[in-house]
């Protein structure tokens, strides 16, 4: 409810003109396509956060934060590993996440420390074990993509007991894993296959248990029958004026 309450506030900002959408475009089309953007952000960066973060600790974590920050110290062999293993992968040398994290735990040690600071999107205790998330928009870019996959190898070095996910909160070519279809992430993670690859339905139940997405996604309805007439009440409002 407060994402769609504060679009519609921050939608009476002024927009920069773009004059080449204003002159082929209908004013109602350019204004849901700046509403859309604006509500996505929002939704994204903040309340699957927040509603991730209720659904560990619905689902037996002991503690949780959003935005944790994890200090280490990993040998430069290490570190150099990581690099390199993201390079290759940038260049069209694909290794999966298994083959990835075992050339990292395989390098030879420098005996020169490195101390790395990693930021998970969320992270949460369960069973005495550390779990971290790093939540991207659904069509993650190859940069942040390759941020999200070092980040991961560098606390799977730190701790070989935590786990780590990289986690994308829906699907947007269809139901099944298999059906995920934006290519750039792919040069990074095998989206299909690889265990740290949450996408959709795997993504809600890790985090919430078994069921946890259709339970989300009922919540979702619910408060989609107010949320709509709000929504459409604005654009009533908007053509009338």
């Amino acid at each position: 409810m407060s994402c769609v309450t504060s679009t519609i506030q921050r939608m009476a900002k002024i927009e920069n003109r773009r004059p080449f959408h204003e002159a082929l475009l209908s004013k109602d089309a350019l204004f849901w396509s700046r509403f859309e953007r604006s509500f996505s952000t929002s939704f994204g960066q903040r309340t699957i956060e927040r509603i991730s973060e209720y659904a560990v600790l619905s689902n037996g974590a002991s503690d949780s934060k959003r935005q944790k920050e994890t200090f280490a110290v990993l040998d430069q062999g290490c570190i150099n590993a990581i690099d390199a293993n993201i390079e290759k992968s940038r260049e069209g040398m694909f290794s999966n996440w298994g083959d990835s994290l075992a050339e990292v735990l395989s390098a030879p040690k420098t005996g020169k420390g490195v101390r790395v600071r990693v930021i998970s999107d969320l992270w949460w205790m369960k069973d005495g074990i550390n779990n971290y998330v790093s939540i991207k928009t659904v069509q993650p870019n190859i940069d942040q993509t390759a941020v999200s996959k070092s980040d991961c190898l560098k606390l799977k070095a730190n701790d070989s007991q935590c786990n780590v996910y990289f986690g994308l909160y829906y699907n947007p070519y269809g139901d099944r894993r298999e059906d995920y279809a934006f290519s750039p992430p792919g040069k990074i993670y095998d989206m299909i296959n690889d265990p740290v690859v949450l996408i959709g339905k795997d993504y809600w139940d890790c985090l919430g248990g078994s069921g946890f997405y259709e339970e989300v996604l009922s919540v979702a309805q619910d408060v989609g029958s107010e949320t709509k007439e709000i929504v459409n009440q604005y654009g009533g409002e908007l053509r009338i004026s």
